[in-house]
């Protein structure tokens, strides 16, 4: 009996890239991997442009497709969602906008056939500006630095995972859960699979830099858990330093009472020193609030408004079974 292969893609405004992306993996297992059952699963974040209309287009073409409609926009847990309703063997997720070339699929069921239970797309090199990757390279140094698990390097969530581990997430019920940290601190037997990050083919990219920069607040917040025992012991040292310069000047004032001006640079600069590391260590300590809060919400992480061909597909499948047993 053949394994099944679901392909997990979240998609927001791709009219463009939704019908290409679902004939060219059809196309690649028909050719190259025709050993396995393909099934196809699109999470659409409530697009506006014309691309819920393509994907009802393609279900009622391809059995093989399925689509999940969201009610609103959910950026932070749509694709999380969308992975935890796949079914099959192991779960292929990649963007729809072709920046992770399909070619890596094959060798990631490679390394799955041979006992990986997770394989890591890591990006090679990046077709974007020199500063950004910088950056990027920057942020994931602080991360490893102040998490207790280690941060993958240039890894987004894209790649493969077997039945087994999404079943462990599955059992997860986190209204903030982070994928991401789910694969440092729960994940095994884990393989990672350079590849090179190239441009979308169609569209264009839906995040700012207000976007990136949350994206990367809730990642450091969800993947460390020492920021506030730093921020107390930060806290200590600075106020180490501040009472020995503060020491220093008092003697130097009562030995030169009359030759030595402390002035008020050294006050202003400490003010406004100790009051921008203040702010920092309580912005940290809020985001940890929040997360809190949200999670005695509990609220779901998506809101569906429809799905499309999942009936179909168990239908198919009950009467494969029927086929099997009558063999």
């Amino acid at each position: 009996m053949k394994k099944t292969v679901c392909m997990s893609i979240p998609c927001y405004n791709e009219v463009g890239n939704v019908r290409p992306m679902a004939e060219e993996l059809l196309k690649l297992f028909a050719e190259k991997l025709p050993r396995y059952k393909l099934r196809i699963q699109f999470i659409d974040n409530n697009s506006n442009d014309g691309t819920q209309d393509e994907l009802r287009r393609l279900c009622a073409q391809y059995s093989q497709v399925r689509v999940i409609l969201n009610a609103r926009n959910f950026p932070a847990t749509s694709g999380y969602y969308g992975l935890m309703q796949t079914e099959g063997d192991c779960t292929i997720t990649i963007p729809c906008d072709f920046q992770v070339p399909l070619d890596n699929i094959p060798p990631m069921l490679e390394k799955w056939e041979k006992g990986a239970k997770i394989v890591c797309l890591v990006k090679k090199s990046a077709q974007e500006n020199g500063l950004m990757w910088r950056v990027r390279q920057l942020f994931y140094r602080l991360s490893n630095k102040f998490s207790d698990a280690t941060v993958i390097k240039n890894f987004t969530g894209s790649g493969l995972y077997d039945k087994s581990f999404l079943d462990l997430c599955r059992s997860i019920h986190d209204p903030v859960v982070s994928f991401m940290q789910i694969i440092s601190t729960l994940g095994y037997d884990i393989e990672y699979q350079e590849y090179v990050h190239v441009k979308r083919r169609s569209g264009k990219s839906k995040n700012s830099i207000m976007s990136l920069f949350s994206i990367a607040i809730n990642r450091f917040v969800n993947s460390s858990s020492i920021g506030p025992r730093y921020a107390t012991i930060g806290g200590f040292v600075i106020a180490g330093i501040c009472f020995l310069i503060g020491l220093i000047y008092l003697v130097m004032k009562l030995l030169f009472w009359n030759n030595f001006a402390a002035g008020t640079a050294p006050l202003i600069i400490g003010v406004f020193f100790m009051g921008g590391i203040q702010l920092i260590f309580i912005g940290l300590l809020g985001e940890y609030t929040i997360k809190a809060n949200q999670r005695l919400m509990n609220r779901p992480l998506v809101v569906e408004r429809e799905r499309i061909n999942f009936d179909q597909e168990e239908e198919e499948d009950a009467g494969q079974m029927q086929r099997d047993s009558e063999k």
